[in-house]
């Protein structure tokens, strides 16, 4: 997990600033990525970048582009279960009335593990 964020600021920036491009952090990864991340593949040097096809204005996905988009939505599934599943606990998917983070990165360290005692039993 990455440390909480106060301010409005978007997953790519955010990539950026944890983790500089002008290091070779991912250069022996494979890096799965939604449509949130795009421009990571021209900034970072990685083995392998799988990331949907964004559709262009006016225009429609090929069919290839589709069949691929829906092959990589099925292997993000799972990841976007275990957000849904950390969301059951309302205190994160609620707005919080906090502006103390360490306080909501350790109930998030909390609702995770709760989730995985709950996925493991």
């Amino acid at each position: 997990m990455s440390k909480g964020w106060v301010s409005k600021w978007h997953d790519y920036k955010q990539l950026n600033y944890e983790f500089s491009p002008d290091q070779a952090w991912f250069s022996d990864a494979s890096v799965s990525l939604d449509l949130g991340y795009q421009g990571f593949i021209k900034d970072y040097d990685c083995q392998c970048v799988s990331q949907p096809t964004k559709e262009p204005k006016n225009a429609e996905l090929s069919a290839e582009q589709k069949a691929a988009n829906q092959q990589i939505s099925a292997s993000r599934i799972y990841v976007e279960h275990a957000i849904g599943g950390l969301k059951r606990y309302r205190y994160l998917s609620d707005r919080l009335r906090t502006h103390k983070v360490n306080l909501y990165e350790l109930a998030l360290c909390v609702c995770a593990g709760i989730w995985n005692f709950y996925l493991t039993n």
